[in-house]
């Protein structure tokens, strides 16, 4: 994990108990470089706590909230007591999730041949542009080589990130979205242009696919499809839009197709 990085105030960290004594705990901060932490007597649990050790143990895995910052001191304050259980177990999973996307970028190193210090910084790229590691994987997921557009990565490590990603995160659905531009200058334009849209529309598709169709300003049409995966949706996209485009084109009109990434929801 990246030494340099520091816990924010109010956040939830996943720690490990190095040490137990009468007044507190002291705990090792896994997510940020084993940093220290320490949880006062006053903050392992609501009400009058007479043994530290009732509560937590040394190597004990436990989900503590960030109440203080000290940089200069090195120093951590952490609680116990404010964390319920649904933010346990959310913070549980989301650390989870990071560890196994940490063990993916190896492979990616491994397979793409690179040195610590290249897969390091793209470590620092990835947790700049997506937040965590396992954010990123999940976008790669969703949207493809579409989910590092503008982001300074090399093309055959995003090919292996986007690989490992669709072969290991399954989604319970994904949405993207495209835009036509259809126009045409005959008489009957406007009947033309319905008529490709009802083209794009008319996509052989499972039940659990969706395809929505909108105006958003002339001559601009958005399509969005929401699909299981990722793959499934970019297919359904693809002829959908190559419908409304090929019947325009045959109607004399023109058609222009124009990816476009569309947040998902879960």
């Amino acid at each position: 994990m990246d030494n340099n990085r520091w816990p924010e105030s109010g956040e939830f960290v996943v720690c490990k108990v190095k040490t137990v004594t009468d007044f507190g705990a002291y705990t090792l901060l896994e997510e940020y470089g084993d940093k220290e932490g320490f949880i006062h007597i006053s903050e392992i649990k609501a009400g009058w706590v007479k043994y530290v050790r009732d509560f937590v143990r040394e190597g004990q895995k436990i989900v503590c909230k960030v109440l203080n910052v000290d940089t200069t001191r090195r120093h951590i304050d952490l609680s116990l007591k404010d964390v319920n259980e649904h933010q346990k177990r959310a913070k549980i999973q989301d650390w989870k999730n990071e560890q196994k996307a940490h063990k993916w970028l190896q492979f990616v190193a491994e397979e793409a041949n690179e040195t610590p210090e290249t897969m390091q910084a793209l470590q620092a790229v990835i947790m700049d542009d997506f937040g965590s590691c396992h954010a990123a994987f999940e976008e790669s997921a969703m949207y493809g080589v579409d989910a590092f557009k503008d982001i300074d990565i090399d093309k055959k490590i995003i090919s292996i990130i986007v690989r490992l990603a669709q072969e290991n995160i399954k989604l319970p659905f994904v949405e993207i979205a495209g835009h036509v531009d259809l126009t045409s200058d005959l008489p009957d334009g406007i009947e033309i242009i319905t008529s490709a849209l009802r083209e794009a529309d008319n996509v052989t598709k499972d039940d659990d696919v969706n395809i929505h169709i909108a105006y958003t300003g002339a001559p601009r049409y958005r399509i969005k499809v929401t699909a299981p995966d990722y793959k499934v949706a970019e297919a359904v996209l693809k002829d959908s839009s190559q419908r409304a485009i090929d019947k325009i084109h045959k109607m004399g009109g023109e058609g222009i197709f124009y990816r476009h990434i569309e947040s998902a929801q879960v």
